[in-house]
């Protein structure tokens, strides 16, 4: 619990970067210790919560990008407890530059052995959220080497609008990739170091490339928004899903304030 809590100290230069590109990689956010202890619980977790049943190669693009389950925390008091990590909240908040953040939700994303791309997409097009104060912990269980399909950046793309109504799938891989290749945009893929963890925002564009080896890559992700984000009237289905699912009762104009939503930080 005190490496869950305890600060984690940015620099200038690091603000400033996020600030710049929407995305960061840092590394030492949690040791060895605390990443085998609540790994091995929200691997269990997932077991427990997992419905599919279809091999990898029956699947389509999406469903052979990952295993994806939400809202664990509402699920597992220890995994909860990962979750809300003031450490990882104090990251987002003052990446952001807000007083705070609160939960939106959170979700695993286990990539299996053999399992396929995850496509370019920007993840606010499902989001029903009224400022682009969002961003997601993108949390590594393992070292995560290049063949295991660690997550990759368009380094300051969250200034292209083009390809922000497109859900994740064949097209969007397609179409933003095909965009992204025209621009000055910087690609960055690296692998993730043990206990490195980054962060990106919701309109930065990123995908994920294959797992090639026969190891599960056990993601989990924490998504926070600002503490006094207001929900927006929805434009697409998806954010009609979203606002049911991820703010039951919030009102469009106001701060989405319920049960599910809690201030982190």
């Amino acid at each position: 619990m005190n490496a869950l809590n305890t600060p984690y100290q940015l620099s200038a230069e690091q603000v400033d970067f996020y600030q710049k590109n929407r995305f960061i990689k840092l590394k030492n956010v949690f040791d060895a210790e605390t990443l085998a202890y609540y790994g091995g619980i929200i691997a269990q977790q997932v077991a427990q919560m997992n419905t599919v049943t279809t091999k990898v190669d029956e699947r389509d693009t999406y469903g052979k990008a990952f295993l994806q389950l939400f809202n664990l925390w509402r699920e597992n008091e220890v995994v909860k407890e990962f979750v809300f990590s003031k450490r990882l909240a104090k990251i987002a908040a003052d990446l952001m530059q807000v007083e705070g953040v609160r939960m939106y939700h959170d979700q695993a994303l286990f990539k299996e052995g053999g399992g396929g791309i995850t496509p370019w997409h920007a993840d606010q097009f499902y989001w029903p959220l009224s400022s682009d104060k969002t961003i997601t912990a993108w949390i590594p269980l393992q070292a995560t080497p290049l063949p295991m399909g660690p997550l990759e950046f368009s380094a300051g793309s969250h200034q292209i609008v083009e390809g922000r109504d497109l859900s994740i799938g064949d097209e969007s891989e397609k179409l933003i990739g095909e965009k992204l290749r025209v621009t000055d945009f910087k690609h960055v893929i690296e692998p993730f170091d043990l206990g490195e963890v980054s962060f990106h925002s919701g309109w930065v564009f990123h995908r994920a490339g294959a797992n090639l080896t026969d190891q599960m890559r056990r993601v989990m992700t924490v998504i926070y928004m600002d503490k006094n984000m207001a929900l927006k009237e929805p434009e697409n289905q998806n954010q009609i899903n979203d606002w049911h699912t991820w703010c039951p009762g919030a009102v469009v104009g106001e701060v989405i304030d319920t049960e599910l939503n809690p201030v982190l930080y």
